[in-house]
């Protein structure tokens, strides 16, 4: 996408201002989307986008700028514009720019930029909806959502590296509306892929409707929420947003290198119960949150950032690990070439156990089963959360006896951890978006089903 030779002497120019380091981030992004409503296609978008990040290192200070231009001289401006308050001529020229290669683990049969398959998605929506009204008469408003895009980057440094790829991602959100009289509730799923359209045949259209139905129609009707301190049974899936949240975010050297994570002096101490083991893991197949390579042209890597409760890794992007004394781990990320990037998760995770939820339950006698997370917010220097759950069940004397609604779960990401007592053998993944300050990126969240032994639930009672 971009000369090399260009490349080569922007990155020249900038370490002639007096730069450390100095980094072009090229990218062309193309996306459609297509939106079904009350039965009918209500949008059909599409875009192409492309532009140039510059980044330039003077010591631990950053500078970034970005130009919708391939032109080498204004590449050179705002090379300049950058490094004009820092400008120290020296005569340093990078290395020889060198093409790396690696090897692709993940597979695309139907990527965007050859075909939009507009039919089929149009239809997939159209059984969803279907699926989604006759699971109950209740059922007044089904919302459908499909999305995919391509990112082609590539990335050039002073260190010689020219790295490229070409990634694809497909996305499909269905939301469901129960009414009855001036009651509402709401079922919501939102599956993703790191592949093309073909992952469509991962996903039963007219399952994917009945179970936000469900969801809509089992709040519906469900009791009000007591309130109170409790044990908390949170499953699988999207439970592990609660981790990616409240604790995910306080390992990266986002927050460790300004110590504004409560764990930034931490490593090698125990933080969480023995039974848990969290992972962020970028090289998982076609996962929504893997990469091949970061956005500072790292390839990705599988970090343990806890073991049986001990702190052994922080998720470490390139100035985060000049400022740490951490090694990078492939984390780098940014939503596109308008941000520069830092520290982020990829696909993170708790591990699973070998507790079924039978077994989670017998020692419940009275709590709460959140079996599907809602969204919340998060304080990040402390991990103090709010979270709301999307699907709630009474717990009594061990068995699970009616469902709830209006539920939230309060504490924080420390103390959280080390309140998980049990974790479950029925380990899922559940894709999201994740924002911060480098962007919106996709993310992967996951666990097995655990138990809470107390944690602060608000509830309508």
């Amino acid at each position: 996408m971009l000369n090399p030779s260009t490349a080569k002497a922007v990155i020249d120019h900038a370490l002639f201002l007096g730069a450390d380091f100095a980094e072009l981030f090229v990218e062309h992004h193309q996306s459609n989307s297509v939106q079904l409503i009350s039965g009918e296609i209500d949008k059909i978008n599409s875009g192409i986008d492309f532009g140039i990040g510059i980044r330039l290192f003077f010591g631990f200070k950053v500078l970034y700028g970005y130009t919708n231009s391939t032109d080498e001289e204004e590449l050179k401006r705002v090379t300049s514009l950058l490094a004009a308050k820092d400008k120290r001529d020296q005569i340093v020229n990078a290395g020889s720019l060198n093409l790396n290669r690696f090897t692709n683990k993940h597979s695309c049969q139907l990527p965007l930029s050859q075909d939009a398959n507009m039919a089929a998605k149009i239809a997939f929506l159209r059984q969803a909806d279907e699926a989604a009204r006759a699971e109950n008469e209740k059922i007044s408003q089904f919302i459908g959502n499909i999305g995919q895009r391509e990112q082609q980057i590539e990335i050039f440094n002073s260190e010689g590296l020219h790295i490229g790829d070409t990634r694809h991602y497909t996305r499909i959100s269905a939301n469901a509306v129960a009414q009855n009289g001036s009651e509402q509730s709401t079922g919501y799923e939102a599956p993703g892929a790191f592949t093309g359209w073909e992952f469509n045949s991962k996903v039963d259209p007219k399952q994917l409707g009945q179970d936000v139905a469900k969801q809509a129609m089992v709040k519906l009707f469900a009791d009000a929420c007591p309130s109170g301190e409790m044990p908390v049974i949170i499953g699988n899936g999207f439970g592990g947003v609660i981790f990616h949240e409240a604790c995910g975010h306080l390992l990266e050297t986002t927050s460790v290198a300004k110590k504004a994570s409560v764990f930034y002096d931490k490593m090698g101490e125990t933080i969480a119960n023995s039974v848990v083991n969290a992972v962020d893991d970028g090289t998982m197949v076609n996962e929504w949150g893997s990469i091949n390579i970061d956005d500072e042209g790292m390839e990705t890597q599988r970090t343990q950032l806890i073991k049986d409760g001990k702190l052994t890794s922080f998720m470490v992007d390139r100035m985060g690990g000049m400022k740490t004394g951490f090694a990078p781990t492939g984390s780098g990320r940014r939503q596109s070439y308008k941000f520069a990037p830092t520290s982020r998760m990829r696909n993170t995770f708790i591990e699973p156990g070998d507790s079924s939820l039978d077994d989670m339950l017998a020692g419940v006698e009275h709590g709460i089963y959140a079996k599907k997370m809602g969204g919340g917010s998060v304080q990040p220097g402390t991990g103090e959360f709010n979270f709301a759950v999307q699907e709630a069940y009474l717990v009594e004397n061990g068995k699970i006896t009616k469902p709830l609604k209006s539920a939230t779960l309060i504490s924080t990401g420390p103390k959280v951890l080390k309140e998980i007592s049990m974790v479950g053998n029925d380990f899922a993944l559940a894709a999201g978006m994740c924002g911060s300050v480098s962007g919106s990126v996709p993310t992967t969240v996951g666990q097995a089903a655990l138990k809470v032994d107390n944690i602060l639930v608000g509830g309508g009672n």
